[in-house]
């Protein structure tokens, strides 16, 4: 185990001193006061723990493979953006862009998410307890996006093959995405989701609409113009 006091050291410091606990073993770090700090806990490629003992800023990690990330706290635009595998959570809200081009893994938020959460990304697990902005998960290519709350405007905007889950109301949805009946193996993922991740603070999984793309823009067809030309 190791501990480090983020209050006066820089993000590089604290990265470095982050690195050299890993080196020399530790598989359990504790990062007291990050004090809102940004880019921390970035490019994790070890199946370390970490734990935040506040709120972080931009993009806290970002690029990692494998780790097991824990925010008490709240964190700022990016978080976990481009993960490969591993598992983040964070406590409080999160900013723009949380789990932006995650190819794998899981990010929880356990509170609202600002504007296009999941966007472009292309694998994994993307659940928020409360609410989302606008346009999240656009341009998403694959994985999945469960929102317990409610989504704004644009949700699932200009999707390929991502499935998106809202237990509260869809708001309006972006361009290309329509509702889609649930099915066994959907609630089946819903209930395991929600039992493993969320403890039960959650609509139940019948209470979910599922959001899909209308496969109108995955082949350009000049003829259908006016549909491409609205998308963009």
């Amino acid at each position: 185990m190791g501990t480090i006091d983020c209050r006066d050291k820089t993000t590089r410091e604290i990265n470095r001193a982050i690195k050299a606990l890993i080196k020399e073993g530790a598989h359990e770090i504790t990062l007291q006061k990050p004090m809102g700090k940004h880019n921390l806990a970035v490019a994790l490629l070890e199946p370390v723990s970490v734990k935040f003992e506040g709120s972080v800023g931009y993009y806290c990690a970002g690029l990692m493979d494998g780790a097991d990330v824990d925010i008490k706290g709240s964190a700022g635009w990016g978080v976990g953006e481009s993960m490969m595998n591993g598992n983040l959570v964070v406590r409080g809200n999160a900013g723009n862009g949380a789990g932006a081009a995650m190819r794998g893994g899981t990010v929880v938020v356990h509170g609202n998410a600002a504007a296009r959460a999941g966007v472009s990304m292309k694998g994994g697990v993307l659940l928020i307890t409360g609410d989302c902005g606008y346009m999240t998960g656009f341009m998403a290519q694959k994985g999945n996006i469960i929102v317990c709350g409610n989504a704004g405007e644009g949700f699932a905007d200009s999707m390929y093959a991502t499935v998106c889950f809202v237990g509260g109301e869809p708001g309006e949805l972006g361009t290309d995405a329509v509702v889609e009946d649930l099915n066994d193996e959907d609630l089946a993922f819903l209930k395991n989701a929600l039992e493993t991740k969320v403890n039960g603070d959650a609509p139940d999984a019948l209470a979910f609409k599922k959001i899909v793309a209308g496969r109108k823009l995955w082949n350009f067809d000049k003829q259908d113009w006016a549909t491409w030309r609205n998308a963009l």
